[in-house]
């Protein structure tokens, strides 16, 4: 151990010491010089033990009987006697092997890197050995340079894997049974290992990061200690708290600050550029997401629905071409819900793609129902990819499909084919109230992985995300997803404020429990105003009752209250009591109606009928008499065409209240305002 304090503490730190094979085994290599490299360049985040990492190779170098000079960028402040004095002093006497220098901090002496690459490294002897350890990688000078090509060895340094991190820790003094939580808290990173096996060693290790505050903050100093200003702090808390960060979703944040913002995340060591965006280190994304929602939890949550905004706009955009990796986007933004464990491994490993399943993906998927429900499914299965193919999605990786989901739509007059389950929906939903004309159930019928599992991660993204599409492209009275392992499923439901609807005995002896959202009672826009504050909160149960609609109208009663409606028109202190304000038509009752008048002008005839109805209604005469009078039009005649455009009036209106109004598939999906 030696005979001094620092001897002793230098033989603790070497036993300390974990990981790094590769970075030592290449240093060693340039050490005894069988290979050309000189000079080693360590870069990474701060606290990723580049530090640790020097001293080590100090040990080393010190026990090969190299003289070593040790250079912090936090001590020379930039100045070049600061260095160049030290390193003179060592090659002073021309003694072989020439010195090891290290440089850590080497972030921070920016300004001398090319004196550094130019004069003082070629001026050291040749069996000299040199590691620069910093947060950014080296600058493209020293690439263009053939010479420092075959000379300069870079490794960006890694995180711990699983073992080195357990070893650190029991080094640390940590338990057995809290050292696999910890590590996996720690991803890897040494300093917020240290850290966790320290907030733990007073009491209770820490189940989540947001368990300790002072440790949050303590990493987020040290992390991230460079941001310029608020508008710099709010790009990197969305690249935080977004799966992906765009350009265009900075913009949506940080304003015309986007591209500067962009500029300066791009070049950070914790971020990593991809084709599709940038991505934070996992560590740095969760600690300042936690430290941001601690410091400014009315910023947070604002931000949160800003990013979420921006998620659904373009998810609902007619036309996207980006609708799966939005709905993606949208389904990793849920850190409360009860399926987060699966979600953070999608978070930190990367999402397979979800898209619409090609006809080859046909067998497989009837082979995942089969897997996951019972020979009975498949069948069902064939019959809904025969007559309804559209509905069928899969998360695709380079290996090929992983997951399948299949949804369908159906109504009493659908041919339901030898599914069991489908059947027993239906007689479920007209238990609760009759489908009106022109309503349909949306039904997520099978979903699992490769192995019939629906517990998997890959199972939950397909799920949830082909659930995304489709309840916001395809409007539906009812949306009922009919898992076969309740006792998973229930508490994601539950969170989602959907209900038990029928559970079903399938052949077998199995059972599928068929849960439920009455759309007509709760709004696909009250469902995403409730869900966007459950990302929040974790909340769950039933919906809020205020946001739930009354029971919908019959179309008897729907007529009655257009035609009530149109008599008043002119009337707003009447109109506001009108029993369609509690529809899906919304408060503004006489906007929609005149909306709808102005779209009836474009169908055949349509500009006899609205002429009809503008005269008698919008701008109504004293009577009906009067209003004949003034369209040059006998009585009778007028009265007939005043019926019919009533009745045509009432079928469009009545399309609004089924589905929402005409869009894709002949439909519009409910109205959303994405910022809610």
């Amino acid at each position: 151990m030696g005979t001094t304090l620092a001897a002793a503490l230098d033989d603790a730190r070497r036993r300390g010491f974990v990981g790094r094979a590769a970075e030592l085994a290449a240093f060693g290599r340039a050490l005894e010089g069988v290979d050309a490299t000189r000079v080693l360049f360590v870069h990474g985040p701060g606290g990723i033990g580049k530090s640790t990492l020097l001293d080590e190779m100090r040990r080393r170098a010190r026990a090969a009987g190299r003289e070593t000079v040790v250079l912090d960028g936090r001590d020379i402040g930039g100045s070049l006697p600061a260095v160049a004095d030290p390193v003179a002093a060592a090659t002073a006497d021309g003694r072989e092997p020439g010195p090891v220098l290290l440089v850590d901090g080497y972030e921070l002496l920016t300004p001398l890197d090319r004196w550094f690459r130019t004069r003082l490294l070629p001026s050291l002897p040749a069996s000299s050995v040199t590691v620069l350890a910093g947060r950014e990688p080296p600058a493209p000078d020293w690439a263009a340079d053939p010479g420092w090509r075959l000379l300069l060895d870079v490794h960006p340094l890694p995180r711990l894997d699983a073992a080195e991190s357990e070893a650190l820790l029991r080094g640390l003094g940590v338990a057995g049974p809290d050292r696999e939580r910890l590590a996996a808290l720690g991803r890897g990173h040494p300093l917020a290992l240290v850290l966790l096996a320290e907030a733990g060693s007073d009491g209770p290790a820490p189940a989540a990061l947001g368990d300790r505050p002072g440790l949050v903050a303590d990493l987020c100093r040290v992390l991230v200690d460079d941001v310029p200003d608020e508008h710099h702090r709010i790009g990197l808390a969305t690249c935080a708290h977004s799966f992906r960060t765009t350009q265009d979703l900075l913009a949506a944040t940080v304003g015309d600050r986007a591209s500067q913002v962009w500029r300066w995340l791009a070049m950070r060591p914790y971020t990593a550029t991809t084709s599709q965006g940038l991505r934070l280190h996992d560590l740095v994304r969760d600690v300042f997401d936690a430290e941001f929602a601690q410091r400014s939890p009315d910023a947070y949550a604002e931000l949160h629905r800003t990013i979420r905004m921006h998620t659904v706009t373009r998810l609902v955009a007619p036309g996207s071409v980006t609708r799966y990796r939005d709905a993606t986007e949208l389904i990793l933004l849920h850190r409360r819900s009860p399926a987060e464990a699966e979600l953070s491994v999608l978070r930190d490993g990367g999402a397979p793609a979800v898209s619409a399943a090609t006809p080859g993906d046909h067998e497989r998927m009837c082979a995942v129902a089969a897997a996951s429900e019972g020979p009975h499914a498949e069948p069902a299965c064939r019959h809904w990819l025969t007559t309804q193919p559209a509905g069928a999605h899969v998360a695709r990786s380079d290996s090929g499909v992983e997951a399948v989901a299949l949804h369908v739509l159906v109504d009493a007059t659908t041919d339901t084919g030898p599914d069991p389950v489908v059947p027993a929906v239906l007689e479920a939903v007209s238990r609760r109230r009759a489908l009106r004309p022109g309503e349909r159930i949306g039904v997520c019928r099978f979903v699992g992985d490769l192995a019939g599992s629906q517990r998997s991660p890959v199972a939950v993204l397909t799920a949830s995300v082909s659930a995304s599409v489709e309840w916001l492209s395809r409007p539906v009275g009812w949306s009922v997803v009919t898992p076969v392992d309740e006792a998973y499923w229930r508490p994601f439901f539950d969170y989602l404020g959907f209900s038990v609807l029928a559970r079903v005995p399938v052949p077998g002896g199995g059972e599928v429990t068929a849960f439920a959202w009455d759309r007509a009672r709760l709004s696909l826009e009250a469902f995403l105003d409730m869900t966007g504050r459950r990302e929040l909160t974790g909340e769950t149960g039933p919906p809020p009752p205020e946001l739930l609609r009354p029971a919908p109208m019959g179309r008897d009663a729907f007529d009655a209250a257009v035609r009530a409606a149109l008599r008043d028109l002119s009337r707003p202190d009447r109109l506001a009591g009108c029993p369609l304000a509690t529809t899906a038509l919304g408060p503004d009752v006489r906007q929609v109606i005149v909306q709808t008048l102005d779209g009836l002008a474009a169908e055949p005839r349509g500009d006899v009928l609205l002429r009809v109805l503008d005269r008698t209604y919008l701008h109504g005469a004293p009577s009906q008499e009067a209003a004949a009078e003034v369209l040059g039009l006998p009585f009778s005649t007028y009265r007939r065409h005043l019926a019919r455009a009533t009745e045509r009036l009432a079928d469009l209106l009545w399309a609004r209240e089924v589905n929402g109004g005409p869009g894709t598939d002949g439909h519009e999906p409910d109205r959303i305002r994405a910022g809610e």
